[in-house]
């Protein structure tokens, strides 16, 4: 009679893999069994049935081993490409389609929620395309806003094929409404999450962002050496601590209750005399100037502090703009402000 295994110590690789197997349940290691070739599977076998029983200490003992190996066996990559490939070995091919384009598109639990998530150009550049009466069920169905901006970039006499559409609409049957969000999800959708990619200029302008100044310098010294067209469409999509003149003077006081007054101190020892003077305008005159003596009164500053600094009240103007609180004007003529 085969005896315990009461030894974690003295189990052999092939004794620790049966184990293993046998610990996982038929249906796990019927899967493991499927990749394995016949001698494997025999060897497997053989061993499975000699090993008697075996404690709970060292199937836990196992399992841990496990555990600890995977998790020291170096980093994983995931991607999306790699993710679509093991799914492409378990389920349908049009299940995976539809899996990948719910990940890689745009957010939103529903087609409809989708649609308000996809940039108006590349959505109005779709459907034009399309009949004015399926835009006009489209454009019903997202958010007016968006659908305004949507409507404002389709070709003018189109657009009011749609208009006069939207106006006659009445309440649009369930089968017309379930075939164009079909069209929109085969068609439209997953097209657009094979091809969405980020712009990699905006990806290393947000780099650069993080880097402090010296490295930032240098980086864009040498890249302007070798590619002056993409250093300065870098240096353009960059927002520094000196863009926050672009802010206007609600948007500073609303970003100064957001910060700290050490950080802002720190961040200011090393501003330009027009970022300075931008803060100490926006503030109560006995605010500025207790601002001012604290400054004056920190003396010598590392360089690193000043760029930390800076880069958290960037962090925090940012954040502030995306959420719709303050508004950073752009260079264009259309993004500048009008008082």
């Amino acid at each position: 009679m085969a005896r315990s295994k009461d030894d974690f110590r003295g189990l052999s690789g092939p004794q620790k893999a049966a184990i293993f197997m046998l610990a996982i349940g038929q249906e796990q290691s019927s899967k493991l069994f499927a990749r394995m070739d016949d001698e494997e599977i025999k060897e497997m076998s053989q061993v499975m049935a000699s090993l008697g029983s075996v404690s709970s200490t060292v199937i836990e003992r196992l399992f841990v081993e496990f555990a600890d190996q995977l998790s020291s066996a170096g980093s994983l990559v995931g991607t999306f490409d790699t993710t679509e490939r093991l799914l492409a070995q378990a389920i349908p091919p049009e299940r995976v389609a539809q899996i990948m384009e719910e990940i890689r598109g745009p957010a939103g639990r529903t087609m409809w929620d989708k649609l308000g998530n996809v940039n108006e150009g590349v959505l109005a550049n779709y459907l034009k395309n399309e009949y004015p009466q399926t835009v006009a069920v489209v454009l019903s169905k997202i958010k007016a806003d968006h659908a305004a901006r949507v409507l404002a970039m389709l070709p003018e006499n189109f657009a009011m094929e749609v208009i006069m559409r939207m106006l006659r609409m009445e309440s649009v049957q369930k089968d017309v409404l379930d075939h164009v969000e079909k069209t929109l999800r085969t068609e439209f959708m997953t097209n657009l999450a094979r091809t969405a990619r980020r712009d990699s200029h905006e990806m290393m302008a947000e780099i650069f962002n993080n880097l402090d100044r010296n490295t930032e310098s240098r980086f864009i010294s040498a890249l302007e050496e070798r590619n002056r067209e993409s250093a300065d469409r870098i240096k353009q999509l960059m927002f520094t601590f000196d863009d926050l003149v672009r802010v206007d003077a609600a948007g500073i006081q609303r970003l100064l209750r957001q910060v700290e007054k050490d950080v802002l101190a720190t961040a200011l020892k090393g501003a330009s005399d027009e970022v300075k003077q931008l803060f100490f305008s926006n503030m109560a005159e006995r605010a500025s100037k207790m601002l001012k003596e604290d400054i004056e009164a920190m003396g010598a500053v590392r360089l690193r502090d000043v760029d930390e600094a800076q880069a958290k009240i960037v962090s925090a103007a940012k954040a502030l703009a995306d959420a719709g609180e303050i508004v950073i004007s752009g260079q264009e003529e259309e993004d500048q402000l009008v008082y």
